[in-house]
């Protein structure tokens, strides 16, 4: 049996932290041996998106206030985690914990990345030692610090007889180019689901548009995704990440001119992550025969109607047809990370983030002294 580790996600909807319990033994692929999600209490996702959006600003008492009840519900789903697998704190080397993102900015002087949880708090609480800040080591080496679940695809669904692409579609959408030979290639595409989701609960006051049906009742506006598509974001060459801080509310309302019905400005922005995905693949891997889908995105069946649309000459499938299904691809990527940093292998991929040379990433805190009681 391999090593256990506990991987800890908060993405751009903000609106759950998922913890995924991830087996890992050297000589086989990793296993997903248990999940474990936990709503976010609806106060704290007000405040961070309040802090995370455009303009977001914030006291130093009040970004740390949300540092520590961060941590704490972080603590609480790694706990969850093992209460509802029947795992001891003992039977897990170690916890590796995203946070959430507040600002990534790789572009301004010297570049910037901020997740908040604290880490000492999740050590503390669970008893297991516990890496976090993955980004910005690999941005002192040069490089984008995101993205940095291309090393996990290539560990999971690489294949030496077939060049495949791992789309993942979260918040910002990410594409994974694992050729039969030579290095692995990824960039962020785009929006995924982040300028979706937050079309919906304003129209709509629902968290998203489930399943992409209020999308597929809408139609295409051409001149506003012309507008959209020209951004230069677009157009840069990779290595390159972005994030809600670019492509946001605010971001869609200067593309916008006079008025448009709310389920067209949906479709269109439906289609938006569609054509920014697909161009991606087939400028990157005009090889490729089978895209592979994770994050919530590969729940939007018509989103994935439309990505099939534009790459007609690939496969395009769910990675729950390869072993991991798309919702707990992420989480279990930081419990991948987090083995690579115990193990003191980098866990950053030069080729994909741009940085000068692999580095080991994030921090370790201690989990010594262990605390079993758990007490939430």
């Amino acid at each position: 049996m391999g090593e256990l580790f506990i991987g800890l996600m908060s993405g751009t909807s903000m609106d759950a932290a998922d913890a995924a319990l991830l087996e890992i033994d050297p000589d086989e692929p990793p296993t997903l041996r248990a999940h474990h999600r936990r709503t976010m209490p609806s106060d704290l996702v007000a405040a961070l998106r309040a802090l995370a959006g455009p303009g977001g600003q914030s006291s130093l008492e009040d970004l740390g206030g949300l540092d520590c009840r961060l941590g704490h519900v972080f603590a609480e789903t790694a706990v969850g985690l093992l209460d509802e697998a029947g795992i001891g704190a003992d039977q897990v080397r170690a916890i590796g914990s995203h946070g959430q993102t507040i600002l990534h900015w790789p572009e301004s002087p010297g570049g910037f990345s901020l997740q908040i949880g604290d880490p000492n708090i999740i050590a503390e609480r669970s008893g297991i030692d516990t890496v976090a800040d993955f980004r910005r080591r690999d941005m002192a080496a040069g490089g984008e610090g995101a993205p940095l679940v291309p090393a996990f695809h290539a560990a999971c669904f690489a294949r030496s007889d077939e060049t495949r692409v791992v789309l993942n579609i979260g918040g910002i959408a990410n594409a994974t180019v694992l050729p039969t030979a030579g290095p692995v290639l990824g960039f962020d595409t785009g929006p995924g689901n982040t300028l979706m989701d937050a079309w919906a609960r304003e129209h709509l006051g629902q968290p998203m548009d489930h399943g992409g049906q209020w999308a597929s009742d809408g139609h295409v506006h051409g001149a506003l995704l012309r507008r959209l598509l020209s951004d230069p974001y677009f157009e840069r060459p990779p290595p390159k990440s972005t994030g809600p801080e670019h492509f946001n509310r605010r971001w869609l309302q200067g593309q916008m001119a006079g008025d448009h019905r709310p389920e067209d400005v949906q479709a269109t922005l439906c289609e938006l992550t569609a054509v920014t995905a697909a161009r991606a693949v087939t400028q990157i891997a005009p090889d490729a025969t089978r895209v592979l889908v994770c994050g919530g995105g590969a729940h939007n069946s018509w989103l994935m109607t439309r990505i099939r649309h534009h790459l007609h000459g690939c496969i395009v499938e769910p990675t729950a047809a390869y072993g991991l299904a798309p919702e707990w691809v992420e989480a279990a990527a930081f419990a991948w990370l987090a083995h690579q940093t115990v193990a003191r292998q980098a866990g950053n991929l030069p080729s994909v983030t741009g940085a000068r040379h692999p580095v080991v990433l994030g921090g370790l805190y201690a989990g010594g002294g262990r605390d079993t009681e758990h007490t939430p």
